[in-house]
């Protein structure tokens, strides 16, 4: 009878030409999942943005091992997968939900350089920074660590 009922809410609705929103109050449950806050947004962003660094440093110990030991490359790999662990822990996706895609592994194709992941971290940092103010105090205090992590890494990559 439950069933019968939920199923029927949207033919009653319509015959007695009510929409949802005059019965209830917050999100129309007939139109779907509400959009995302701007913090969750956000966040997908700078996870995806981390999943590209990972890729550029794995493409780049790949391609050239010597210069990986070289420059230290490991170490730093290995910070940026603590950096997504930390971001995707903030992320709460609800049962049922799909969190968004990571991108693919073809965004490190070809050769990445020394300078082009220097290139990467500077713009990562920059990056951060620049969404540091519309978001909650503990996700930018997320995102200036990393940035401040980000700006090291071009450091140690000797920029």
């Amino acid at each position: 009878m439950v069933l019968a009922s939920a199923a029927a809410l949207p033919v009653l609705l319509g015959t007695a030409s009510c929409r949802s929103e005059d019965l209830f109050t917050g999100p129309d449950p007939l139109t779907g999942p509400p959009r995302p806050a701007p913090d969750v947004v956000t966040l997908e962003a700078v996870i995806a943005a981390e999943h590209t660094m990972i890729q550029l440093y794995r493409a780049a110990i790949e391609g050239d091992r010597a210069a990986a030991r070289a420059h230290g490359l490991e170490p730093l790999l290995a910070e940026h997968e603590q950096h997504l662990a930390r971001l995707q822990a903030r992320l709460l996706v609800p049962a049922g939900a799909q969190a968004s895609p990571s991108p693919s592994a073809g965004a490190a194709r070809g050769g990445v350089t020394i300078s082009r992941l220097r290139a990467a971290e500077r713009a990562s940092a920059a990056g951060l920074v620049q969404r540091l103010g519309p978001v909650e105090p503990a996700l930018a205090q997320l995102f200036a660590s990393i940035a401040a992590s980000d700006v090291t890494h071009v450091m140690a990559l000797g920029g």
